[in-house]
């Protein structure tokens, strides 16, 4: 199912994390793709939203993890869209590269994600820093993974945070579990500096935690603050 965030965007509930479909002008754009046993969820909660999954224009791929990209293989039977990635993160989609083995992520990557996530038939492109996809504008923030990638639409008033952040009840954003962080120490580096340069979204979309609907921005720098 899905639930309308904002005007014009929704959040999918996968299997335990978030997926997004969102209008982005003329575009309709899905934001990850849950895990592989999500495709369903997915095509139900495009067409709650009032869509088909072949009405899909552009795939934002935030990073590689099994729960994030985990069903674009299942759906790219529907798909025309182009899914846009991260050059360190895509390149392990498309099988051009595998994760190097530094710490238990990578090797759990490696060797349990990757068997199981099947690579996409789907044009991919890599984007990175300052780059534009529609209204969004590509910001890189690795750690979580090395190549993982926040996206906001000043226009939109929207963040596509992935795991960078995950959403608290109260309204406020927190760190996902060291044990998921690939490098703790980049990560939060990571938060830091993207706080301080990305222009105000109201949005927060989140892979994990409760995603906002208003002052996204103003809770990434309170985060911010906490790790100085």
């Amino acid at each position: 199912m899905s639930v309308e965030l904002a005007s014009g965007v929704w959040t999918i509930s996968c299997r335990g994390v978030h997926a997004y479909l969102l209008e982005d002008g003329d575009a309709l754009v899905l934001v990850d793709a849950g895990t592989p046993w999500d495709a369903d969820a997915i095509r139900e909660g495009v067409l709650d939203a009032g869509f088909a999954v072949a009405d899909v224009d552009r795939v934002l791929v935030t990073h590689y993890d099994l729960d994030h990209v985990g069903a674009l293989a299942e759906l790219d039977d529907e798909l025309s869209a182009t899914v846009y990635a991260s050059d360190a993160d895509g390149r392990v989609l498309t099988g051009k590269r595998t994760p190097r083995l530094r710490g238990p992520k990578a090797v759990v990557k490696r060797f349990v994600m990757m068997p199981l996530v099947d690579r996409p038939s789907l044009e991919v492109r890599f984007v990175g820093e300052g780059d534009a996809v529609g209204s969004f504008e590509v910001f890189e923030t690795p750690g979580h993974t090395p190549g993982h990638l926040c996206y906001v639409s000043e226009d939109l008033g929207v963040g596509l945070l992935g795991d960078l952040v995950r959403g608290n009840a109260d309204g406020s954003l927190g760190r996902v579990p060291w044990v998921v962080d690939g490098n703790r120490r980049r990560a939060a580096e990571s938060i830091r500096a993207f706080a301080e340069r990305t222009p105000r979204f109201e949005v927060a979309c989140m892979g994990h935690g409760e995603p906002l609907a208003e002052g996204g921005r103003d809770a990434l720098r309170a985060l911010a603050d906490e790790l100085r």
